[in-house]
């Protein structure tokens, strides 16, 4: 019986595994860095992610660069994110950062820019701070940027394991409110 757990849980690993790395393949990742709103110019599409439920921590705004050859795309369910386009830098700003203070938990957000392996900047992510206190850590979201065959970025978004665990210690049993 230990015998045949053991077998199934290292086949189940291999599979984790393989999906994992053929996902992947023949991606490159990209890499963020802080930026400033002042550094915002140009026209964009809009994309909010997150605010399905009252304690949607998945919640994120990204500015995609129009007419840049590249093209965000969260790996996500369409009903998870809203698209807007053709917006000014100014007014995409203005309706990321509204969308993201949403949570009772928000202190700021932070503004990073998304670059690709030349260096230019392709877009911008507005991802929500929280309370500290609240979820074990400030910053709950890990984001990542792989950028795939013929100008697709796919944005994959999920909890940071510090965030995912306090959550689950502090969850109420079921039916209780």
């Amino acid at each position: 019986m230990l015998r045949n757990s053991a077998y199934i849980i290292v086949c189940v690993f291999l599979a984790i595994m393989i999906i994992t790395f053929s996902s992947c393949a023949g991606s490159k990742l990209l890499r963020t860095e802080l930026a400033q709103d002042s550094e915002i110019t140009g026209s964009f599409t809009l994309i909010m992610h997150g605010t399905r439920h009252t304690f949607d921590l998945k919640t994120i705004a990204f500015l995609d660069r129009e007419g840049d050859g590249y093209e965000l795309m969260p790996y996500a369910p369409t009903f998870d994110y809203k698209v807007i386009g053709n917006l000014s830098a100014k007014e995409a700003i203005n309706r990321a950062q509204d969308f993201v203070k949403w949570h009772r938990s928000f202190r700021r957000s932070q503004v990073s820019k998304i670059i690709d392996d030349r260096g230019s900047v392709i877009g911008y992510e507005i991802r929500p701070l929280y309370d500290p206190l609240d979820y074990g850590i400030s910053n709950v979201l890990v984001v990542d940027y792989w950028l795939k065959e013929g100008g697709k970025v796919k944005v994959t978004i999920r909890l940071h394991p510090t965030a995912e665990l306090h959550l689950r210690r502090h969850e109420m049993p079921k039916g209780q409110m």
